[in-house]
């Protein structure tokens, strides 16, 4: 899971989710239309909504703007029908990239996303060529310096976590998708904080970059991440402690 959490963190330290918040309520507008199409409006009877709400009231959005995603989803509102699709291809060093997309219109995006990999040296592959290698997991990043280890790791596991383990100046905590929804309570519950809480592809194995590499990977996550019609994004490397510095300074 280091290519995942690596990303969170650098995302993070790079103040990349809050230079773009205008862009991510935007992103989550959309999670949030496409759960209540699916699923209806009601959030205690459709969990991909619940979580959507749930995410995007963690980022601050404001009520008025859930309330009116729920209702152009349930067609109380006109508003844009977008499809979802799984885009794959790779970065650097062969390193393996996954987004996840909503779009109302797959020929621009599947376009614009080609030439994002192409000009960060990766490119697009076809369907199924990386997918094989992530497995869907709620994952958590928990700040070591709020929670004891055994602690964290008797409730997470009690609320129904798969592990926990340490990775530098954070906590992993994976689970099922089916119980990501009660594990985030139990942490809310117990005021555990989290650096990401959310439901993700994690790689099976990782790749090792050096500087070159890793910044060119990074390049590629940024200009995919600012993408309007990305919603996530995640890959396989991994940077070594010994040169993360080197390899964000830019």
């Amino acid at each position: 899971m280091a290519g995942h959490s690596h990303w969170a963190n650098i995302a993070a330290k790079k103040g990349v989710i809050d230079k773009k918040r205008g862009k991510l309520f935007g992103k989550l507008s959309r999670a949030i239309i496409v759960a209540a199409q699916h699923g209806g409006g009601d959030p205690a009877m459709n969990l991909a909504l619940r979580y959507a709400i749930d995410k995007a009231r963690k980022a601050s959005m404001p009520k008025e703007n859930i309330d009116r995603a729920v209702k152009k989803g349930c067609g109380e509102l006109t508003g844009e029908k977008f499809e979802e699709l799984v885009y794959e291809g790779y970065g650097a060093a062969g390193v393996a990239v996954l987004c996840d997309i909503l779009t109302e219109n797959r020929n621009r995006t599947a376009g614009e996303i080609r030439k994002i990999f192409e000009v960060h040296g990766g490119n697009l592959g076809s369907t199924g060529c990386v997918a094989w290698m992530f497995e869907r997991k709620g994952l958590f990043l928990v700040p070591t310096e709020n929670v004891v280890e055994d602690e964290l790791f008797e409730i997470a596991l009690e609320a129904g976590a798969d592990d926990v383990s340490a990775n530098g100046d954070v906590f992993e905590v994976t689970c099922s998708v089916e119980s990501f929804q009660h594990v985030s309570e139990e942490f809310e519950n117990r005021k555990i904080p989290t650096n990401l809480a959310e439901i993700s592809r994690i790689p099976a194995n990782t790749v090792d970059l050096g500087v070159n590499d890793g910044k060119k990977v990074l390049k590629l996550m940024e200009a995919l991440e600012d993408h309007d019609d990305v919603q996530s994004v995640t890959a396989n490397f991994n940077i070594p402690d010994e040169i993360m510095a080197e390899v964000i300074a830019d």
